[in-house]
């Protein structure tokens, strides 16, 4: 391919594409040159180094996340919304496994409150849980216990971890079954404490 189509988006995107092929560990600058039909050194006027292009799909996996959590939760509260948000956030995992991995790296924090795609995350899920009636810091604790359920959960079933013969599906939706009830009657301070 020409060198002239380049652009950071461009190899962004090729990046995201790559880590699903071969898993976001294995995403590096030479294979996306060879990719592109360039030297690696041509990347480097689109990405600053892989560290960058990392974040940059980071950031691209996480907009493209939360937009299918959002349009799953769009109307819907309580139950509902948690099902919707739950199984869009499942369904992203294991149909983009290197896109779903990059979303999980740690960004630096200065990029945080510059992205769009990382508040417009922030407010789905706060807004979800503030209709369970949760306000902080149950909100950040609630979100860190949904966070740490669902990862774990896509996390294993990804690798083949759950060897029981029960479907997956079943115990994924128990699970959820299980969140709700928990956040319906959450044990925190906010509720408790007056």
């Amino acid at each position: 391919m020409p060198r002239a189509g380049l652009t950071p988006d461009r190899v962004t995107a090729a990046a995201a594409d790559l880590a699903d092929e071969v898993g976001f560990d294995h995403v590096s600058l030479s294979a996306l040159a060879r990719h592109f039909g360039v030297k690696d050194a041509s990347l480097y006027s689109h990405v600053k180094n892989l560290q960058d292009l990392r974040t940059r799909l980071a950031l691209l996996a996480g907009g493209e996340m939360i937009d299918r959590i959002a349009l799953a939760v769009a109307g819907r509260s309580g139950k509902e919304a948690l099902v919707a948000f739950a199984g869009a956030y499942r369904e992203y995992a294991l149909a983009h496994p290197g896109r779903y991995a990059a979303t999980q790296i740690r960004i630096d924090q200065s990029l945080v409150a510059d992205s769009p795609a990382l508040r417009r995350t922030a407010e789905i899920t706060y807004g979800m849980l503030r209709a369970y009636g949760l306000d902080e810091p149950d909100l950040t604790d609630a979100v860190r216990l949904l966070r740490a359920t669902f990862h774990g959960y896509c996390a294993l079933e990804s690798t083949g971890g759950f060897g029981a013969p029960r479907d997956v599906r079943a115990s994924w939706d128990r699970a959820i079954d299980a969140l709700h009830i928990t956040l319906e009657h959450w044990p925190g301070e906010s509720k408790s404490g007056g």
